[in-house]
């Protein structure tokens, strides 16, 4: 599976409908919500504002709405191609302005199927891959060798200098137990190393 990197906005024409996708991760559902209120005050004027989501490390969990389209034909066609897409924790809206022409059930669900894909077409993204939490406490002495052996392993650091230097790392799970021997070794057992 993979995950969104950034959020990507698409916008796409039909009958003088105007469409647009915004594609932006999530880490579950309950977010949902509040993302939504605030895209619906930044588009006060629009018809509608469709969403689909998929979250989990399978993509097995979903919600979607239609936003009173006609059912079955905004949000489901939406999180369809979200299923196909192989992305998780992702939540894809498709905002509304009406042109004054009727699309039909059909044409709604190619509409909002076709916006769902632009922005999918533009979004980057990564593996997912499960991350653990170490935090570190060393000397100054050490700090440089331990960043950049943290480095190795792909680790997004935040660090705070004080007496002691504190390095909180986020590194991928298969590497936390090989990065924790070898910060207790070079520090012969100094460092004071908490995993979550």
């Amino acid at each position: 599976m993979k995950i969104p990197v950034t959020t990507q906005t698409a916008e796409i024409e039909v009958k003088r409908s105007r469409f647009i996708a915004i594609a932006e991760k999530i880490e579950d559902t309950d977010m949902i919500k509040d993302i939504i209120t605030r895209t619906r005050a930044a588009h006060p004027q629009a018809n509608h504002v469709v969403h689909a989501a998929v979250v989990g490390t399978q993509g097995t969990q979903y919600s979607m709405s239609d936003d009173h389209e006609p059912k079955n034909t905004a949000g489901r066609p939406v999180l369809e191609i979200l299923k196909g897409s192989g992305i998780t924790n992702i939540l894809v809206m498709v905002i509304r302005y009406f042109g004054g022409t009727l699309l039909g059930t059909g044409g709604l669900v190619k509409a909002y199927g076709d916006a769902a894909k632009a922005v999918l077409d533009t979004l980057e993204t990564e593996e997912l891959i499960e991350k653990s939490t170490i935090t570190i406490k060393i000397g100054y002495d050490l700090y440089e060798q331990v960043r950049n052996m943290l480095a190795e392993y792909h680790g997004e650091n935040q660090e705070d200098f004080a007496t002691e230097v504190t390095i909180v790392c986020t590194l991928p799970s298969i590497h936390a137990a090989s990065a924790i021997q070898r910060i207790t070794d070079l520090s012969a057992g100094r460092a004071v190393v908490d995993q979550s």
